[in-house]
């Protein structure tokens, strides 16, 4: 006979109530974090977590209401608690192959919008059927706490707010303690442990389900063996470094020539430290350095710098390198990163770096600056703050009367009103001066904007007054460099696709351009698996 005796301990099921809400919003938040290194942490995919998140818990609170009127034992219940803590539990072990599987299907059959389709149907395939599970509690407990119609408006209630206060507990707890401190897989386990002890206690309780509990502890120590390892780009097994922040996933990886930094798997380089001093990156940074040369480098005896989005300093050690001693202050929101720049990308530990947002910083800060560089666009996580005419008004009210700005945009558009396109017109609505260039071999594209409209004069007479320094073996390096493309420097003639706080679709925008990258990336192995099939595809790969 079994004995449910538990189930008169209210304050048992409260406490189940309390840890499945938790649950939720921790999957929830651990969902961003898995799905951010292959499909960013945009506002896009946020949506679509929520969305699909708030899907499956709807007809879980149907499915739950149904089954508890139709069949109360409430061991239907714990039945599937337990089977949602196994399945969040597989999640790190599994997760990232079914999201490189779903993106390598779709990449060769969507067309448009990948990103939306890859990451819903991501979601779909990984976290609706858990999350479905616990959306059962809630109308199941309440169908075995509820005593008679006396007490059901308080009893309801209750229920109500243990789940609230575990929602809230499991929004912060992953945020702030358990990713950073051990990473979003452990995370992933951590809460899927205690939902197993939930349903392990009830079912020791009663007496029965010995075979289910023996069962989900296996199959949870498997995943715990199989799955602590945080790695995303498992493929790799060479990296210097690779870890989680509050903002990022991280890598470092090293090369006999640089270390190459990466906050995502399936979007390419984020920056790049040469170890040799006397070469460039042959990334958008050299283009960029051409703005002290536009700041008169060599008719200063000094130059103001502020980096917004730091990174992991390269523009910062580059400038140094081949210009010496300089002013140079950063701004980089992610601590983590800027630790990994002391650490291996060699930044001075004299650089001032601080932790703080960009256009934060511009609000708090009275100082001036020659040059101000805006690298805060990550892949298609545009910073909407960042993007605006706004933004750019206060970047101006900091640059000295001759000083300069420099953006890196990183997306490089063809179609008609394009990120690129607009960022530039917001650009030139509040400077009257701009040029662009092209980055060779890249999609960015870096832009260069003053109120003085003898700058980009002034680079070019700053470059022949260094190449003529006698004994300057790296200004002849970079002197040479320039020369061969700063000809190349386009004036910006302004459009009407304007940013501003009220309205900025930056991440619209930037899938757009992403679409297209992708279809230029697959276009050579989308037509050999027309042409061959499956076959002629993987004789290539």
């Amino acid at each position: 006979m079994q004995d449910k005796s538990i189930l008169k301990n209210r304050l048992y099921l409260y406490i189940t109530e309390f840890f499945s809400g938790l649950a939720v919003m921790a999957v929830e938040l651990g969902a961003s974090r898995l799905l951010a290194p292959f499909f960013s942490s945009s506002q896009i995919v946020w949506t679509i977590i929520i969305g699909t998140i708030m899907i499956a818990m709807a007809l879980g609170n149907i499915y739950g209401g149904r089954s508890a009127d139709k069949d109360p034992d409430p061991d239907r219940l714990y039945r599937r608690i337990l089977i949602a803590a196994i399945w969040i539990a597989a999640i790190p072990v599994l997760g990232k192959y079914v999201i490189l599987g779903i993106s390598a299907v779709l990449v060769f059959s969507v067309n448009t919008n990948f990103l939306i389709w890859a990451a819903l149907a991501a979601c779909m395939v990984i976290f609706v059927f858990p999350l479905f599970l616990l959306g059962t509690v809630t109308p199941s407990l309440a169908r075995y706490t509820v005593q008679s119609l006396d007490e059901s408006g308080k009893v309801v209630g209750t229920l109500g707010a243990f789940n609230t206060v575990g929602s809230i507990i499991g929004t912060f707890l992953p945020t702030f303690v358990t990713i950073p401190a051990v990473g979003t897989a452990v995370s992933f386990l951590i809460f899927s442990g205690v939902l197993l002890a939930i349903s392990i206690i009830y079912f020791l309780n009663c007496r029965t389900g010995y075979k289910k509990c023996a069962a989900g502890i296996i199959l949870f120590i498997i995943c715990c063996i199989f799955g602590h390892n945080g790695s995303f780009a498992f493929w790799q097994d060479d990296l210097a470094y690779e870890g989680e922040s509050v903002y990022n996933y991280l890598q470092v990886k090293e090369t006999p020539e640089e270390m190459v930094l990466s906050t995502n798997v399936l979007f390419g380089v984020q920056s790049v430290f040469v170890k040799d001093d006397r070469q460039l990156t042959g990334m958008y940074y050299d283009y960029a350095m051409a703005a002290p040369f536009m700041a008169g480098i060599s008719e200063k005896d000094e130059l103001d710098i502020l980096i917004l989005g730091m990174g992991s300093g390269t523009y910062a050690v580059q400038c140094s390198r081949f210009f010496g001693d300089l002013n140079i202050e950063g701004v980089e929101i992610d601590d983590k990163i800027t630790a990994l720049a002391y650490q291996y990308f060699g930044l001075p530990e004299e650089t001032n770096v601080v932790t703080y947002d960009g256009r934060a910083f511009l609000n708090a800060t009275e100082g001036s600056y020659d040059i101000i560089m805006v690298d805060a666009y990550q892949d298609i996580t545009i910073p909407f703050q960042m993007s605006s005419v706004e933004f750019f008004t206060l970047v101006r009210e900091h640059l000295k009367e001759d000083g300069v700005m420099v953006v890196n945009m990183n997306m490089r558009g063809r179609s008609e009103g394009n990120i690129n396109q607009y960022l530039s017109d917001t650009i030139a609505s509040v400077f009257p001066f701009v040029y662009t260039i092209d980055v060779s071999g890249y999609t960015n594209r870096e832009l260069f904007a003053s109120m003085n409209e003898d700058f980009i004069e002034r680079g070019s007479r700053n470059i022949e007054l260094m190449a003529a320094e006698e004994d300057n073996e790296r200004g002849v390096i970079l002197t040479s460099w320039m020369r061969n493309w700063y000809s190349g420097l386009v004036r910006y003639e302004r459009g009407n696709y304007i940013l501003t706080d009220d309205k900025a679709p930056v991440e619209l925008l930037g899938m757009q351009v992403i679409d297209e990258m992708i279809k230029d990336e697959v276009a050579y192995y989308r037509h050999i698996y027309e042409e061959q099939g499956l076959e002629g595809l993987l004789s290539v790969l």
